[in-house]
């Protein structure tokens, strides 16, 4: 048998802690062939990324890896950091999950991807520009010639993601390791990277590993399968094979943790909780010279919508469609046009405190927001108790502070948490249990209606699937309403019974859910959908 690009065997990675050794890896091996695409899937703390870093020589300074890492038959383990220089980058390449904290804030992309040209390449100043200016073309990057300029912060994700893609392919690498690199985008986006790297992969004959725990990825793109599991691999074969007949119980799981259901459709003459007439809100750009104004961004363009109890409607659409500045308005957050009715108040955007005050702070307290990222929305500093127990010293100041324990505990149980962890802070819980704790945050002022702006995006599809089921059981129990913004329409499918589809700040196409998923009728909500479900849709986007 000919020996494999890339051969990993009982690898082992452990890292020492103030509470001892933890042994993120155990035993892992595993084969990659030259042009041949195979995927390492598992959720989050499975172990799967830290294989990649141990072949790479990445670990963190705590990190030890041992086993054997041989790339075309030489062993990488144990070597110097001089001597790994020789393969990384030139033989191996990798591409990580968040594009904008790969990339320096401070230098322009074309410094950036010139860097390897320059110091593993060996190429001068004016030879790496102008590679620098193929790869840039080669992944997509229009007007390369002014992007080359370009900080981070000017690019879109999508381009920011192409470029670091570019920057793993300057010096033409045998073998791309790709660690969750379309997670943080829309689908259509996700779409086009992934048709990227399928062509790159044809033109340039190299081998894709790819690290995720998205399994719509790996049923288009993949060969072959490893499934991880607690730093092992508990199952691997042809990609068809384990999707056709899994035979670990974990893989049956994974596939199996698809959200699923339909949302039945509320009653005709259920109460309405809230309104939106014309909404529409403009941003000022950046002024020119001379202190002249810029232009206006229409961000969101003539919204209406009707929430009844009950209800969930779910807003989707790509990055910039509005869907979050939507929200924002509806909750009082920034100035708009048109109005909006809860409960009864009718509010003004360009009118102070909406145009009644009285009115806003029943709205805040009726009408609650879970965001995307419960690490970033939860105070570091606060216990958990006392994050969960916060909205009730504003809204109910007449509670004394054993009250306020107590409905804290009853929150923090009703969303499946032990209570008696409420006093730890948010970063001794996972990112599951995180949004759970920000989901109790939003219903101890028992609300009648929430905003959930990406709740599950950046969670693995289990934990997706606990997160669903469990505002579906709160909205069963409780009543409640949900406004559900999201990219992704396998939890839209599963959660809400009618959508709203956004894009370029007005909604183009609105409906039942089974019916615009069956039969859509706008071009971009068909492209929208087939990016999400259609295993043809990486050829049909990346051409659009």
């Amino acid at each position: 048998m000919d020996e494999p690009l890339l051969a990993i065997d009982d690898l082992r990675v452990t890292f020492r802690t103030p509470d001892g050794p933890v042994r993120a890896v155990q035993g892992v091996s595993l084969r990659i062939a030259s042009g041949e695409t195979v995927a390492v899937v598992g959720e989050s703390g499975s172990g799967k990324s830290q294989v990649m870093l141990a072949a790479m020589g990445l670990l963190a300074g705590n990190g030890a890896a041992s086993g054997s890492v041989r790339y075309r038959g030489a062993e990488l383990v144990g070597l110097s950091q001089r001597a790994l220089n020789r393969y990384r980058g030139a033989h191996l390449s990798m591409i990580f999950q968040e594009p904008m904290t790969s990339l320096d804030p401070l230098y322009r992309i074309g410094r950036q991807i010139a860097e390897p040209l320059l110091y593993r390449g060996g190429l001068g100043a004016r030879a790496a520009h102008a590679r620098v200016l193929e790869l840039l073309d080669l992944v997509g990057i229009d007007a390369p010639e002014q992007r080359i300029s370009a900080y981070p912060h000017e690019l879109s994700g999508g381009q920011r993601q192409r470029v670091v893609i570019a920057m793993a392919l300057a010096n033409n690498p045998d073998i791309l390791i790709a660690d969750e690199p379309t997670t943080a985008l829309d689908v259509t986006l996700q779409a086009q990277v992934l048709q990227l790297l399928a062509d790159l992969q044809k033109r340039l004959g190299m081998a894709i590993l790819f690290v995720t725990h998205d399994l719509g990825i790996v049923r288009r793109l993949a060969d072959r399968v490893y499934v991880m599991r607690d730093g092992a691999v508990v199952e691997a074969g042809a990609a068809a094979d384990i999707f056709r007949e899994p035979a670990h119980p974990y893989t049956k799981t994974l596939l199996a943790a698809e959200p699923r259901g339909v949302k039945q459709a509320v009653a005709e003459d259920a109460d309405e909780i809230l309104r939106a007439e014309g909404l529409g809100v403009r941003f000022r750009l950046g002024g020119g010279w001379f202190g002249r104004p810029g232009p206006d961004l229409q961000a969101v363009d003539g919204v209406s919508l009707t929430l009844k109890r009950g209800q969930t409607i779910g807003i989707v659409g790509e990055s910039g469609s509005g869907k979050s500045t939507l929200a924002r308005a509806l909750l009082q957050m920034i100035p708009y046009d048109g109005t909006v009715r809860f409960q009864g108040d009718q509010f003004s955007g360009r009118a102070r405190s909406g145009g009644n005050p009285a009115g806003l702070l029943r709205l805040r307290r009726n009408l609650q927001i879970v965001f995307q990222d419960p690490f970033g929305s939860l105070s570091p500093r606060m216990s958990v108790g006392r994050i969960v127990a916060e909205g009730l010293l504003v809204h109910h100041r007449e509670l004394s502070s054993t009250e306020r324990e107590r409905r804290a505990i009853a929150a923090l149980a009703e969303v499946g948490l032990d209570p008696v962890h409420r006093n730890r802070y948010p970063h001794e819980f996972s990112g599951g249990q995180r949004q759970r704790i920000a989901i109790a945050r939003a219903i101890i002022l028992k609300p009648q209606a929430l905003i959930l702006d990406e709740p599950t995006s950046a969670l693995d599809r289990t934990v997706q699937s606990q997160i669903v089921d469990l505002l579906k059981r709160l909205q069963a129990e409780h009543g409640l309403s949900y406004l559900f913004i999201s990219h992704d329409l396998a939890v839209v499918r599963a959660m809400a019974d009618t959508i709203l589809v956004m894009h370029d700040g007005a909604v183009v196409e609105e409906g039942p859910s089974a019916e615009l998923f069956e039969r859509p009728r706008h071009a971009y909500t068909k492209t929208l959908i087939a990016a999400a479900f259609d295993k043809r849709a990486i050829e049909g986007v990346a051409s659009s």
